[in-house]
């Protein structure tokens, strides 16, 4: 079964609103960690494929991350992981906007709700035993009993803080002497900067390819 989408405009508000939700400080403390779910279950799911596998994954209270996976591997593996962890919240923002273009709106929470359990079973001890399971409950909870105005909207609205909020972390954390950006340019030679510039290309053509998903509806 499927729902209909919204109209082009409903769509445009909906995704102003998330703007400033992503761009105002106070509200970006909550989405934030809507993101780093994201990015660290985008490492995740690539050290899976990649055969790693992953040993741990951590949330801290202050929306940083951190992903574990098995020691060893190639080194294209490494680097593989590394990249995807900034794409990760523009590539399942694509992918929700993707649903709602072809009507499979409720769909996406049921999408949502395996990608989330699934990440449960790889955190351990950390923040993550406390925003994971808000973000179960809450939507599990709306696509179980919401009316369907609201899941349309709130799928909506996720989609837009997906790939929104991909954009806002590459821009704060992609320059930042740690992290994924450090990591590969030791296993690359490549210059952090050259790694933001390709990961934020990559957030802004997500948002363009996306956002026109969900603005004009097939």
């Amino acid at each position: 079964m499927t729902q209909t989408p919204l109209s082009g405009a409903a769509a445009v508000l909906i995704g102003l609103v998330a703007l400033a939700a992503v761009a105002f400080q106070p509200t970006w403390m909550i989405v934030e960690h809507i993101d780093v779910m994201a990015h660290e279950g985008a490492h995740g799911i690539i050290s899976s494929l990649s055969g790693r596998g992953v040993e741990s994954i951590k949330i801290n209270p202050n929306g940083s991350g951190a992903t574990r996976s098995a020691r060893g591997g190639r080194i294209s593996s490494n680097v593989a992981i590394g990249v995807v962890g900034y794409v990760g919240p523009s590539a399942f923002g694509v992918g929700a906007a993707a649903l709602i273009q072809a009507g499979y709106i409720l769909s996406m929470f049921w999408v949502a709700l395996v990608l989330l359990v699934v990440l449960l079973l790889a955190v351990r001890w950390s923040f993550a035993f406390v925003t994971v399971p808000l973000a179960l409950i809450l939507t599990f909870l709306i696509a179980k009993f919401a009316p369907m105005q609201t899941q349309v909207i709130a799928a909506y609205a996720l989609a837009w803080l997906l790939l929104l909020a991909g954009v806002r972390s590459i821009i704060e954390l992609g320059l930042i002497p740690r992290g994924d950006a450090e990591n590969l340019r030791k296993a690359t030679f490549i210059p952090r900067l050259i790694w933001s510039l390709l990961w934020l290309a990559g957030a802004l053509a997500a948002v363009a390819f996306g956002g026109r998903m969900l603005v004009m509806p097939a």
